[in-house]
């Protein structure tokens, strides 16, 4: 069985990533936390760690590992000038991993698995994202994970750790926050929204497709030293993806057809410009490169995956 390490175990992706490797009853799992609290189910091991920076030693959660699945991340800046936000999402998202990464390699790990954003290719597009595409992260947060690509490659490339990069956009899934998170608050409460008139296409990919691709790159051979798009293959608008997480809650839509031009006038008015063109602009991405070289598809379709949302919600209150 191979041994492998989760980092940021407790989040939204690395918690569901937890829980299906250990049910498929394939890996031997270590995760690290900062808590001394061991929350996670029997069969974990827990390494504590007081913080994930440069200077963090990483030599006991490495041993014997095989495969390091990097998830964990900032994702929010405390200060919201330019120069301090990149700084603090630097101190994470590149130094602390690369701090990771070279240990990885000197531990003789065989593949360092790392999860970056598609904001590395942008924040919008008028055809869709491909691995060849030259990046272009406009965001902090998305410098800082594109930064710590290119350290990852000069790092590792010829080495015998291999790398993996997994460019998800939008994640959603049950406890999701961001975007989603508040699409899928608002949509339940039947009240009218001014969705109604977005034509754009989103990609997005639920939890479990996302946390699928990542297994499947644990041990494809054909995975070594290679950068992933994923998605759930069917882009949606704005206006679509309310209805589907309206009609899979059981309560419909009250959509109002603003215009789009509206919608980020007044969002510019209230500072929100950036909301306005994720809400509004087209994001997606071909994964044509994934399915073909893995043999991969999306196990859930869009409908399937919102749905299971809501079927989660309700298991979690019956128990």
């Amino acid at each position: 069985m191979k041994n492998i390490l989760v980092t940021g175990a407790s989040g939204f992706i690395g918690n569901k990533l937890v829980e299906q490797l250990l049910a498929s009853g394939l890996y031997n799992l270590t995760v690290v936390s900062r808590s001394r609290v061991n929350n996670f189910p029997s069969g974990v091991s827990l390494i504590h760690i007081e913080s994930i920076e440069k200077t963090t030693d990483w030599s006991l959660a490495l041993k014997e590992i095989d495969v390091v699945i990097h998830c964990a991340a900032r994702v929010h800046a405390v200060n919201d000038n330019h120069n301090e936000a990149l700084k603090q999402f630097r101190a994470v998202n590149v130094d602390a991993t690369m701090a990771l990464a070279s240990q990885s390699l000197a531990s003789n790990v065989k593949r360092f698995i790392f999860i970056s954003s598609i904001g590395v290719n942008g924040i919008n597009n008028t055809k869709p994202f491909t691995v060849a595409d030259e990046p272009n992260p406009a965001e902090d947060y998305a410098i800082s994970k594109f930064e710590a690509e290119m350290g990852l490659k000069q790092l590792l490339e010829g080495t015998n750790t291999e790398f993996v990069i997994v460019r998800p956009p939008l994640v959603y899934g049950l406890n999701a926050k961001g975007n989603f998170g508040h699409l899928f608050k608002l949509a339940q409460k039947r009240i009218p929204l001014p969705l109604g008139a977005i034509y754009n296409k989103r990609s997005l990919v639920s939890l479990d497709n996302l946390v699928d691709l990542i297994r499947i790159c644990i041990s494809h051979p054909k995975a070594k030293n290679q950068t992933f798009m994923v998605s759930d293959d069917h882009d949606v608008s704005t206006t679509d993806l309310v209805r589907l997480v309206a009609q899979a809650s059981g309560k419909g839509a009250m959509l109002l057809p603003i215009p789009v031009w509206c919608l980020k006038f007044i969002a510019s008015c209230f500072g929100r410009k950036n909301m306005a063109t994720k809400l509004c602009d087209s994001l997606q991405v071909d994964i044509t490169h994934t399915k073909q070289l893995l043999g991969w598809s999306p196990p859930l379709t869009i409908e399937q995956g919102i749905a299971r949302c809501f079927e989660q919600k309700s298991n979690t209150k019956e128990v």
